[in-house]
């Protein structure tokens, strides 16, 4: 069931796809199976991610990918994504956007909770 325009090569069913990173730059393209899931996807983003780029990906978790405006599962398939009009794929490659999500700092780790102690805020406001 796969739309017309859809880049997917129907004797192997592969599938080109590039990963556009937030500062513009892009890996890829490289070629899936259809049948890959999206934590295949992020795997190889991991390999591929530049060394030279700060704030990487730690794992999987941190990073996010987006086709159409959607963020895709890990358990997702390429093909289950790949319903797209003609004319959107640029020369048969897909772009999807990989994005990395930091670490939530829980700040509150560092408080003493031991009741004795109060906690000290860490913001302050001047009015002048």
């Amino acid at each position: 069931m796969e739309a017309e325009g859809a880049p997917v090569d129907n004797k192997t069913d592969k599938v080109d796809i590039k990963f556009r990173l937030v500062d513009g730059s892009d890996l890829g393209p490289h070629q899936y199976d259809s049948t890959s899931t999206v934590e295949t996807l992020k795997n190889k983003i991991l390999e591929s991610w530049p060394k030279d780029k700060e704030n990487g990906p730690k794992d999987i978790k941190g990073l996010k990918l987006i086709i159409n405006g959607k963020i895709l599962e890990n358990n997702k398939k390429v093909s289950e994504f790949l319903i797209m009009p003609p004319g959107v794929a640029e020369k048969g490659v897909i772009t999807m956007h990989a994005v990395v999500q930091n670490p939530v700092v829980d700040k509150s780790k560092d408080r003493k909770k031991d009741g004795n102690t109060p906690i000290k805020s860490s913001c302050s406001c001047s009015i002048m």
